[in-house]
């Protein structure tokens, strides 16, 4: 029963290491302006973490990517706006959810692409290898093979 509690208390106290990650001295006064920061540092990505949200990050680049998103809020941008400012100097790779265009298209459909490549590879591999004999199996010859062979024998 300790353990389970312990485990609770764990589970409890990992949840909160991401709302950790802003710190004091970079919320807003207004709590309107904190929640759109809090939403638009939620959809923007920590480009040391990789696939992690700056608003979950304790890295030095995303609490300066999470103090632009908030000068930008105060300065009176609105969210397209901050997202276009991000995405012009880090390009759409720190949105964690890229926009559907040519360039990105590698990032939506290549793993499907690499899925189905493995699926038919698979497929092939077990569909030659169920055809393929097995060494103890017995293999008829043609009448014109065993001429050959019988040939080939009495050749050498």
């Amino acid at each position: 029963m300790r353990w389970l509690y312990i485990g609770f208390i764990s589970a409890l106290f990992l949840g909160l290491v991401p709302a950790l990650a802003v710190e004091p001295d970079e919320v807003l006064d207004d709590p309107v302006l904190e929640a759109r920061a809090r939403a638009i540092s939620a959809n923007l990505r920590c480009v040391v973490c990789q696939n992690q949200s700056i608003d979950s990050s304790a890295a030095t680049i995303a609490k300066d990517l999470r103090l632009i998103v908030r000068e930008r809020l105060v300065a009176g941008d609105n969210d397209d706006q901050v997202y276009g400012f991000i995405t012009d100097r880090y390009g759409d790779f720190v949105l964690l959810y890229p926009p559907l265009k040519p360039q990105t298209l590698i990032l939506w459909f290549g793993p499907l692409i690499l899925l189905m490549i493995g699926s038919l590879a698979t497929y092939r591999y077990l569909r030659n290898a169920r055809l393929a004999p097995k060494s103890g199996d017995v293999v008829k010859l043609s009448k014109d093979e065993e001429a050959q062979l019988k040939a080939l024998l009495k050749d050498g």
